[in-house]
């Protein structure tokens, strides 16, 4: 693991309280591209972090085992999920038998792993006609208020463009995108910025000061202290 795919394991607390969950549409996507139900479906959830799409997908009516290289984000997961069983690995090396999962998930996960050693892994593992689903929650940056932060963090971070997080070379892969929102306090809303790697390999002072400027610039936008925090789901599916 990187150091940057490390650093959540100090958070992990922080990770589950804050960041947001998957809108049911996300669900019902993955089931019309992949051309199956998750209702009884063998499902392996690869970085699954503290469990947000995991406990989902279990709600789904998967038969769901989750797969987390972390030591932090793991405990994490076991506190607010213990019927749910999880093994310690990555998408590189899955501790998986081969042709056991009818699914491969990767919520906001699959840019931790080399495709080269990840993608041959998922054919390994799913059956044959088993998908590979992958998807990220990004912030709408058609909303005005969203792309001027976006714009924001990029100029503080030195962000000039978006990493290839997709690599699926020889898949044929199907794409859609799911748009959805959800209403949380302010506080939360600068949790959530927090909790991801770049702020958390930034350092501790440099973090609060520029959400305290945040906080300052969004006030006055959001004056009963809520933020409607609207996303865009990124979602490919690759069926074997």
């Amino acid at each position: 693991m990187t150091k940057r795919a490390r650093s959540f394991d100090a958070a992990a607390a922080l990770y589950r309280a804050s960041r947001p969950a998957y809108p049911p549409a996300l669900f019902d996507a993955v089931e019309e591209l992949a051309g199956r139900s998750l209702t009884g479906a063998r499902v392996a959830d690869v970085g699954a972090g503290t469990g947000i799409a995991t406990a989902l997908l279990r709600e789904r009516g998967a038969e769901v085992l989750a797969v987390e290289p972390g030591d932090g984000m793991a405990a994490e997961f076991r506190l607010a999920n213990p019927g749910i069983p999880i093994v310690r690995g990555d998408g590189d090396r899955l501790p998986l038998a081969s042709g056991a999962f009818d699914f491969l998930t990767y919520a906001q996960a699959w840019h931790w792993t080399d495709a080269a050693h990840s993608v041959p892994e998922a054919r390994r593992v799913l059956r044959p006609g088993g998908a590979l689903a992958l998807w990220w929650n990004d912030m709408d940056t058609t909303v005005p208020w969203i792309a001027e932060q976006d714009e924001r963090l990029r100029t503080f971070f030195g962000v000039t463009g978006l990493p290839d997080r997709e690599s699926l070379e020889g898949l044929d892969v199907s794409a859609r995108e799911v748009r959805w929102s959800r209403r949380i306090p302010l506080a939360t809303h600068l949790a959530n910025h927090a909790s991801h790697s770049a702020f958390l390999l930034l350092g501790e002072d440099d973090t609060r000061a520029f959400l305290d400027a945040e906080r300052a610039r969004l006030a006055p936008l959001f004056p009963d202290g809520i933020v409607e925090e609207c996303y865009v789901v990124t979602l490919r599916v690759a069926v074997m």
